[in-house]
Order: structure tokens, then C-alpha cells, then sequence
């Protein structure tokens, strides 16, 4: 909002002000300068303020509104204008008036004036020059003295023309009507668009005739042109929150509905349009007024907030005293001199120190509990003025275990070479798996539902860095997942879920580059669990929920010990990698970070396993056998014969290509021996070895290759 300080100086003295100070002041009064504006106008310099307000401060939207809150900031005393003191005696042209039904929750106040004797719409020059140090360009028309209005009261006006509705409903005398339009209705604003409503938007009616979508925009059939001469002039007050519904459903925000979205109150609504009406007799001496339709809704109750002067010691602490080095805080006498400043009725109780604060009804949005008047005392008294202190720590905090494992699982993560990722939880409600909560009010499709696994974003994000050419993500997340019990009550879980693979690879310098198989993909998760002393326990899964995010085949449940599930690991959908245009080796985990983290407390007692003295003897086997069979088949059997000493099984390779026959695989295991008793000799493990061959050549036809 760009305001004037010609216009500010006719209301509030700011002559010895230094411009500087003026911003400052505005600053911290919670009103921030966003730049200083000069323009010049028939020769002289004129200096404008570009400012931001609040949304909650309804009050602040007009130069009347601001001169009382500069008027406030700079201790000084509002000059009243001429106008607001008069009162305009509207007996001399009152007809008899028409009431109008408001529902309250809608229209909080309503007026309407048929203004006749219309000859000369041009602004005066003064007006004009205003309105352009406010940033706005004059058309030299009615719309002058509604920007006009807007800008000194804050109350948008709408204008009508009496006679094209008179001559659509081929009578002089109507009544107006706040209602529901009908489903599929067309309108024809005065934009020159249709708009097609439904019947939750409210619209007001001269009779049964349309004549505007209700504090938005009026109609092209009743809009005034340079041809009329008589008005219908509408001053109202509307629901914030229906403004906001409505303009978002219609896709369409004016000047007059953006103001009415910061919740306007009807205080000063008839003052507005008596400082119009005055206006407009400028040029046009013999203007006749006739009241139309009045109607306003029952005032707010007047709402009283006692305030302790024990608490505000409290929230802002002692004020800046540079001859002493005591502390000293706000006296009563100062709060009560700066809740007067701000146009507040109060009583002062000694005995108590406390006050009754009266709020007046342009506030009662913004405060309405104790905390509001103590940030208000603090505003105008400037929060500069109070000392800053860091708080007394009397006992330094301890991490609980739920954040230790967050940092024992956040390490291990980042030895796995993952990084860690965060992302939205609101979602598309169409994702790759079914989000059951939706939510009421979304603000964007793109996030209209809760999730309910956090693989989907992963995904989408790899996909995204690999349009940036970003082609290595490898990453972990922690996030609440929700969905609905058999109650249909909404449950909220922790987990964590990651992702992997899909880069080629090396590990050892004279080989070529690959991708990750899924063998070695399960092995950093069995690392992982080893990491975290958790024993676990794989089972095929035949992916139902998940089918669309992990491979039909390559997709496994894990469980712990005492087989409460931990999560699911697998592969990602073929179908889906080549949507997202990623690799088909890319690898996903996703598990219950409660059930974790119960299992690490579980495990807390470190077991020690004493250590053997003798060498270890390690030889590797490689065999080729067919693909149904499953490693841990394979597993299974070599250590129900491998004998005492056979302490350790490891994958080291899996092959398949032109050597290999069809539908076989080749597997490298490397086999670790050692005895707690003696050393070991060669010839003995030889034996357990060719035993191993022979088991494996009965089982499972195995072919040993050299």
C-alpha cells in the first residue's frame, strides 16, 4: 500500500518528524517500509511510503487507519477530519427505505443510495493528485472517487446504474436480496467474462434481477457509464471467509474483495458514504440522496480483557535504563497513557495492578486474549526499548532414545552412502499407492491428501534429478505416514524409508563399471540390521498395497526375532522405472522406525562373544545351479554340514551370462573357518570343503567350477 505523507500530515503532525525515525517507528510498529517513493506533481516533490500491513489488521487499510496508528507510534493526538465530526442530516432527502434480510454469517451490513441529479463525473484536481501519489492512475470518472474512498476509509463502494435497472424491471421501485445463485447460472460481470456459478456463491438482486456476485463484482447489464446520471450506490460489509471461498472457486480477486477478505468491520460504514456523497456534490450542487435499503447486523459484544501487570514483567522483561546498571520495568502509569494511545477504554485497579481493557470493535479480530494487549504495549513503547536476554538455563536437557536412535540410524545411514532427504507431507491424492485422508480445505490439488508411505516422493525425486542431470541419489527420509484402522480412525506412524542403487559401480579398480543385483542390495541392508545389533529374519512378498512402486518378485517383508514386522525391501517396478525414466536396479526399503527403535532398547545390553586366538582359514566356492533355488536353501544346508568351524557364509559374486546355461545362475561363496581350540590345518577343511560339494551336488545338482 503506498501512502502519502502529504495526505498522512492533514490527520497527524509530522512536520519536526524525521523521515528516518518515521520509518523506523513504522518498522517496529509492525508495519514495514518497503520503499520510499518521491514523485513529482506540477513541480513539487512529494514523498510516499510503499508499506506492508498484517492480514489481521482490518483497521490498517485506509490513510485514516494509518494516521491513528502513526498518531499512536509518535505519541501524538489524531486531528479528526471536518467531515467525520459533521453529521449529515439525511431527513432532508429520506424516502421511506427498504429493509433488507442479512444472514449475519454472510453480510454483517448493508446500505443502499439512489443518487440523482448526476451531470458532471469529473474528479476535482486535488483527488487526482492523490491518487496518483498512491500509485494509482486517475480516469477522470466515477472509478476516481471509489479508489478515493477505498484509499481514505478503507471501505469499497459499488456503483449502479438506477436507471438500466429501473428499465430491466420496468419499475422505479425494488427491494434488494442476498441469495444463493442457481446451479450452472451464467454471469456476465462487468469485465466482460462469463462466469458460471453455482449456488454457493451469494448474489445480490434488485428484485429478481442479477446485479452482482456479492462483494466481487458487478454486473455488465447495471454497470454505470458516462451517460448516467442517477446511481445505486452500495456500501457492505461481507464475510471474509465467504469472500475467500468465493474468489478461489471463481478464479477471480478484485480490489473490493481483497478487502473485504481482511474481515472489514461496519464501524465507520455510513461516515464513508457521506464523505462520498459529499464528494460527488463538488461538481454536482443540485445531487439528491435517497436512503434505499439499510440493514446491519447485531453488533459484536463488547469483549473486556483484564490485564496483570505481573505478566507483562514477565513476556517483555525490564526496559533500557543507561544511569543505572538496576533493572527497571514499564511503570503502570506509562501502560495506561500507551493503551489510551491506542484508543482503548480502561479502568485501573492500584490494589491489584491490573486493568480492564475495553476493545474497541475495529480490534476485536486481532486481540482477543491477554497476550494481544501485552504485544500492543510492546509495539508502541518499541520493542528496541527492552532489554535483551538470553534466558537462565537451570538444568541442561538430555537426548531421550528417541533421538538417540535417530542419531545411531542416521549413522548408519551415511556409512551406507545415503544421504538424507526431506519432503512435503501433503500429496497429490494420486500417487503411486492409495492416500486415504484427504483433506477438507486443500490449498493445491498438488496437496490435497495426507501420505501414506513416503516411498512415492523419493521416487518422484530421483526422477527429478535425473531431468537436472543429477545422476547419483542416493538418499534415506523420516516421516509420519497415515492412514485409517478398522475404525476408521486416523493412525499417524513414524518410519523410515530410503532408497538406493540405479548408478554403475565399482568396486575394485580393474573392474568394469555395473549396476547393483539384488543380492548385493539385500546385503547392505543385512549390514545395516548388523550395524544396529537387530537380528531379522526375510520372507517373499508378493507386493498387493505396493504393487505398482516394488517388483512383483524381487520384493521382501522383513520381521525380527519375535517376527513383529519391521518393514519391506525390494526392488522397484519395472513399469514404474520406465515411467519415471530411472533405472530398473534401483532399490527401496520403508521400515516402522518405532518398531526399531523398540528393538534397539530391547538390545541395549551389549552381548560380547569371546574372541578366537586361532587363524581364520577362508575358501571360496563357485557353483553353478539353477535360479529357483533360493540362497537361503542354499544357505541353510551348507551350515547343517559344514561342520563346528564353519563360522561364516558370504555371498561374494553372482553371474549369469553366455557361459552360464539357461535359466542357472553362478554363485561365488566365501567360506570362513576357525576353531576356538587349535589352528587349523589345510587338510582338514579340505575335507569339510569336498564334503560341501558333494551335499550341494546331491541337493541341488550343482556344478562346481574351477
Amino acid at each position: 500500500m503506498q501512502i502519502s505523507l502529504k495526505w498522512i500530515q492533514e490527520l497527524v503532525n509530522l512536520q519536526t518528524v524525521n523521515l528516518n525515525n518515521l520509518i523506523n517507528k513504522l518498522t517496529l510498529g509492525g508495519f514495514e517500509v518497503e520503499d520510499v517513493v518521491e514523485i513529482e506533481i506540477e513541480d513539487a516533490k512529494l514523498t510516499a511510503l510503499d508499506l506492508s500491513t498484517t492480514a489481521n489488521r482490518s483497521d490498517s487499510l485506509s490513510i485514516q487507519g494509518l494516521s491513528l496508528e502513526i498518531a499512536s507510534l509518535l505519541n501524538q493526538g489524531p486531528r479528526i477530519s471536518v467531515y467525520s465530526r459533521e453529521t449529515y442530516s439525511w431527513s432532508k432527502d429520506l424516502e421511506t427505505f427498504y429493509s433488507m434480510k442479512l444472514t449475519e454469517r454472510e453480510c454483517l451490513g448493508f446500505i443502499g443510495l439512489i443518487v440523482e441529479n448526476l451531470s458532471d463525473f469529473t474528479s476535482p484536481k486535488w483527488l487526482k493528485q492523490k491518487l496518483i501519489i498512491s500509485g494509482i492512475h486517475p480516469q477522470n470518472n466515477l472509478s476516481d472517487f471509489q479508489k478515493y474512498i477505498a484509499l481514505e476509509t478503507g471501505y469499497p463502494i459499488e456503483f449502479y446504474d438506477f436507471q438500466r435497472i429501473s428499465s430491466n424491471l420496468k419499475k422505479t421501485s425494488f427491494h434488494f436480496h442476498l441469495t444463493n445463485a442457481k446451479n450452472s447460472f451464467e454471469f456476465l460481470a462487468n469485465n466482460n467474462l462469463n462466469y458460471k456459478l453455482d449456488n454457493s456463491i451469494l448474489m445480490i438482486t434488485a428484485d429478481e434481477l442479477p446485479i452482482s456476485i456479492a462483494g466481487i463484482i458487478s454486473s455488465k447489464d447495471t454497470n454505470y457509464s458516462n451517460n448516467t446520471n442517477s446511481l445505486l450506490v452500495e456500501g457492505s460489509i461481507f464475510n471474509a471467509a465467504k469472500m475467500r471461498q468465493e474468489s478461489r472457486l471463481l478464479g477471480l480477486r478484485t480490489d473490493r474483495s481483497s478487502r473485504y477478505e481482511k474481515s472489514l468491520k461496519t464501524t465507520h460504514l455510513f461516515k464513508s458514504l457521506y464523505r462520498l456523497i459529499s464528494l460527488l456534490r463538488i461538481n454536482n450542487p443540485k445531487l439528491v440522496c435517497k436512503l434505499h435499503t439499510f440493514e446491519q447486523a447485531l453488533p459484536d459484544p463488547i469483549q473486556i480483557i483484564e490485564l496483570n501487570y505481573d505478566k507483562i514483567k514477565q513476556v517483555l522483561g525490564p526496559i533500557k535504563k543507561t544511569e543505572t546498571n538496576s533493572y527497571n520495568h514499564i511503570s503502570p502509569e506509562r501502560i495506561t497513557d500507551l493503551l489510551k494511545r491506542l484508543q482503548f477504554e480502561l479502568t485501573y485497579d492500584n490494589t491489584n495492578y491490573s486493568w480492564k481493557v475495553k476493545i474497541p470493535s475495529l480490534r476485536s479480530n486481532d486481540i482477543t486474549q491477554e497476550i494481544d494487549l501485552i504485544e500492543e504495549i510492546g509495539r508502541i513503547y518499541g520493542f528496541n526499548n527492552f532489554l535483551t536476554r538470553l534466558p537462565e538455563i537451570k538444568k541442561i536437557g538430555s537426548e531421550d532414545f528417541n533421538y538417540q536412535t535417530r542419531k545411531k540410524l542416521t549413522s548408519c545411514f551415511i556409512n551406507l552412502g545415503l544421504n538424507e532427504l526431506i519432503q512435503y507431507s501433503l500429496v497429490n491424492k494420486k500417487t503411486y499407492l492409495k492416500n486415504e485422508i484427504e483433506l477438507v480445505n486443500p490449498l493445491a490439488r498438488d496437496y490435497s491428501s495426507l501420505r501414506s508411505s513416503l516411498l512415492p516422493n523419493l521416487l518422484e525425486s530421483i526422477s527429478e534429478n535425473l531431468k537436472k542431470s543429477n545422476l547419483i541419489l542416493e538418499g534415506f527420509e523420516y516421516g509420519h505416514v497415515f492412514s485409517r484402522d478398522s475404525l476408521s480412525d486416523i493412525e499417524e506412524k513414524e518410519y523410515v524409508a530410503g532408497v538406493f542403487g540405479g548408478v554403475k559401480t565399482k568396486s575394485n579398480w580393474s573392474e568394469k563399471s555395473r549396476l547393483l543385483n539384488w543380492f548385493e542390495a539385500k546385503g547392505k541392508i543385512d549390514l545395516l540390521f548388523k550395524k544396529l545389533n537387530i537380528i531379522t529374519y526375510w520372507e517373499p512378498y508378493q507386493p498387493i498395497k505396493e504393487k505398482e512402486i516394488f517388483h512383483s518378485y524381487r520384493t521382501a517383508q522383513i520381521f525380527t526375532r519375535n517376527r513383529i514386522k519391521l518393514g519391506i525391501f525390494g526392488q522397484v517396478s519395472p513399469l514404474l522405472a520406465k515411467k519415471l525414466n530411472i533405472s530398473i536396479a534401483t532399490y527401496l526399503f520403508e521400515f516402522n522406525f518405532e518398531v526399531i527403535q523398540k528393538q534397539i532398547q530391547i538390545n541395549k545390553l551389549s552381548l560380547y562373544q569371546e574372541y578366537s586366538l586361532y587363524p581364520k582359514i577362508i575358501k571360496d566356492l563357485s557353483f553353478i545351479i539353477k535360479d529357483n533355488i533360493s540362497f537361503h536353501q542354499i544357505e541353510k544346508v551348507i551350515r547343517l554340514n559344514g561342520s563346528e568351524f564353519l563360522k561364516e557364509i558370504y555371498l561374494l559374486d553372482e553371474y549369469r551370462g553366455t557361459s552360464i546355461p539357461k535359466e542357472h545362475t553362478s554363485l561365488c561363496l566365501q567360506l570362513v573357518f576357525q576353531s576356538n581350540q587349535e589352528t587349523l590345518k589345510n587338510t582338514k577343511v579340505e575335507r569339510i570343503t569336498n564334503h560341501l560339494i558333494n551335499v550341494l551336488n546331491q541337493k541341488f545338482n550343482a556344478i562346481i567350477r574351477n
